[in-house]
């Protein structure tokens, strides 16, 4: 079992929660068949809204990947994202400011986002254990 960190703002990771699914790196396939059933997946959100100016600077969703492979969905106006089924379980938004001396893959950088960049980050168990111990309801 793998540990990842996805980035989406909160807007796009709502539609997933409700929807059991999640998306990454514009839709891309490539970042999503990294990931394998039973993974472990929290989502990070710079932003409330895509685009957004905002800073939520929050983790928005934790769950496990689910059995089978990325698929294109067609979302109307040409564009076909590929996704990946989740089990999102019952949480919390959590800030990250408070955990990032804790997280091995922020602690002590100064530019931690920098490594979120690319949409999709695994990290160790200790990281995705600390934030699921904070999130879960």
């Amino acid at each position: 079992m793998k540990n990842w960190i996805a980035v989406a703002s909160a807007e796009h990771v709502r539609r997933g929660r409700a929807e059991g699914f999640m998306q990454v790196c514009h839709g891309k396939a490539a970042p999503l068949k990294r990931l394998r059933p039973g993974d472990r997946v929290v989502y990070y959100s710079p932003s409330a809204e895509f685009g957004g100016k905002d800073r939520l600077q929050a983790f928005t969703a934790l769950g496990e990947v689910a059995g089978g492979s990325p698929y294109a969905f067609d979302m109307g106006a040409g564009f076909v994202p590929f996704r990946r089924e989740v089990v999102w379980r019952p949480s919390r938004d959590l800030p990250i400011q408070p955990l990032l001396e804790r997280l091995e893959f922020a602690r002590g950088q100064k530019n931690w986002g920098y490594r979120l960049r690319f949409g999709l980050l695994e990290v160790a168990a200790h990281d995705m254990d600390l934030i699921a111990a904070e999130m879960l309801l």
